[in-house]
């Protein structure tokens, strides 16, 4: 009888948990989603190569997303830096045994998925750093020594990552982490400091760079130099951008798209695709749902009732925000082209189902936030 109860108590708990996900904001996710299966179709002509696998990785991703909603997040909060340890553990799997592509040594194969562990070690990295800021108060973090940790546990993934090469990946693995490090009350100044040191190192760093790596940021500043060789993916995205017009060529009608004009066209440079075929009406409309999802992930935040739920929420949606910059000025030539996906859009099943795990994260701390600020309360 009482096994009974406390089934029937489970039960309750996560129904009601259920009651507390914001079903909306998973609505806008799966909007997007929808919006990436139509670029994909278009991208492969047809619901195969691409559209029917990012369907079906999106269904899987909602599972994850689902079942890390309903974990307690004081749970989460204890799995940190084992989460952690197992990240760096595969970054390290990765440079010993890791799938070479493009040039790039950046996955493993586990059961036959191809899995990229420098998108999990953005996930990992955050809620190892908001662990430890948790319960930090301001003159402790004002001490530079209680920075030294966190500093290297930022420091030890970023520097894997470039070892793979993936410059871009480092580059915003560094900023998520920094993100945490500001709303966790880290002085201004030591940012500047940083940035000083990043700025006189550039140089240096500049003539480590690989071949490629420094041909992508020649071919930024002057990609007419090379107009069939480096210079091409960023010409073709710039006439596919701009030959859409305001409302578009029409679904299927794209001519950069479907003549293969542009390369990577279902990854890189799936904006492109809806561009021109959507024109900037249909652009603005996806930049919009971005928008409301990003924003959405930042009110989570504000509203979350204790430090390690707040710090974790800004963590996740800064790592979104800044993929969808960085694809999208890559692809409008802003920014040299660095590999950059636009989660829940371009064909990738690590960035997809890693976005689906940090917004599974982010549910958990909407769904969580009263019991882990009593929680909080009761521990003090």
């Amino acid at each position: 009888m009482m096994e009974r109860r406390l089934y029937r108590g489970q039960t309750f708990g996560i129904v009601a948990k259920l009651r507390e996900v914001s079903w909306l904001y998973v609505a806008l996710l799966a909007l997007l989603a929808a919006v990436g299966y139509t670029a994909l179709y278009s991208a492969g002509g047809g619901p195969q190569p691409f559209a029917n696998r990012h369907a079906l990785r999106f269904v899987v991703g909602l599972v994850i997303l689902v079942a890390t909603a309903l974990t307690d997040l004081r749970l989460i909060q204890r799995l940190a830096w084992p989460l952690y340890a197992l990240g760096v553990g595969l970054l390290l799997m990765v440079a010993r045994f890791g799938h070479v592509g493009k040039g790039a040594q950046r996955w493993i194969e586990i059961g036959g998925f191809q899995l990229q562990p420098s998108e999990l070690m953005k996930i990992f990295l955050v809620l190892a750093l908001a662990s430890w800021f948790h319960r930090a108060s301001f003159e402790r973090i004002g001490n530079p020594l209680f920075l030294i940790p966190p500093a290297l546990a930022t420091a030890l993934p970023v520097a894997l990552i470039l070892k793979q090469p993936n410059l871009g990946t480092a580059i915003i693995t560094a900023l998520v982490a920094g993100a945490v490090f500001f709303a966790a009350g880290v002085r201004w100044w030591k940012f500047a400091l940083v940035a000083l040191l990043v700025v006189l190192a550039a140089p240096i760093a500049y003539h480590h760079l690989h071949d490629y790596q420094r041909a992508r940021i020649e071919t930024f500043l002057h990609p007419e130099s090379d107009p069939l060789g480096t210079g091409y993916n960023i010409i073709q995205s710039k006439i596919a951008l701009g030959s859409g017009g305001l409302w578009g060529k029409g679904f299927l009608n794209g001519t950069q798209g479907r003549l293969d004009f542009l390369p990577e066209k279902q990854t890189d440079f799936i904006f492109t695709v809806l561009a021109e075929e959507f024109g900037l009406i249909g652009a603005l409309a996806v930049l919009f749902l971005i928008t409301l999802i990003i924003a959405g992930g930042y009110v989570i935040a504000l509203r979350a009732r204790q430090p390690f739920g707040r710090l974790v929420a800004i963590g996740i949606t800064t790592n979104y925000s800044l993929y969808v910059f960085v694809n999208l000025a890559m692809v409008m030539g802003v920014i040299p082209v660095g590999g950059v996906p636009l989660p829940l859009v371009s064909h990738g099943g690590s960035a997809l189902l890693t976005a689906m795990f940090g917004f599974g994260l982010l549910l958990s701390v909407e769904v969580h936030r009263d019991a882990a600020a009593e929680s909080e309360r009761e521990t003090r």
